[in-house]
């Protein structure tokens, strides 16, 4: 199971970076746990200034702007 964390104030951006990771991960099986982080004081603790950030099992593995699909499904298959 991988916890991923959507790091942002709850933007559109946001909310669409959720949707994919959860698309992504339904099509590959992957069971998650999620958690939306928009305390600026906890996103800043991440190192992250440009939102929407995406936390995986603990690891940045994104910060602004919307990722890609091929890449979500590479962090979610590492």
């Amino acid at each position: 199971m991988k916890d991923v964390k959507v790091l942002g104030p709850g933007c559109k951006r946001c909310e669409a970076t959720e949707q994919l990771v959860r698309s992504e991960a339904q099509k590959l099986g992957v069971e998650v746990t999620f958690e939306k982080v928009t305390d600026y004081a906890e996103i800043a603790k991440f190192g992250i200034v440009s939102t929407p950030g995406v936390v995986i099992d603990g690891k940045v593995v994104h910060a602004g702007g919307l990722p890609k699909a091929e890449d979500v499904a590479k962090w979610l298959e590492a």
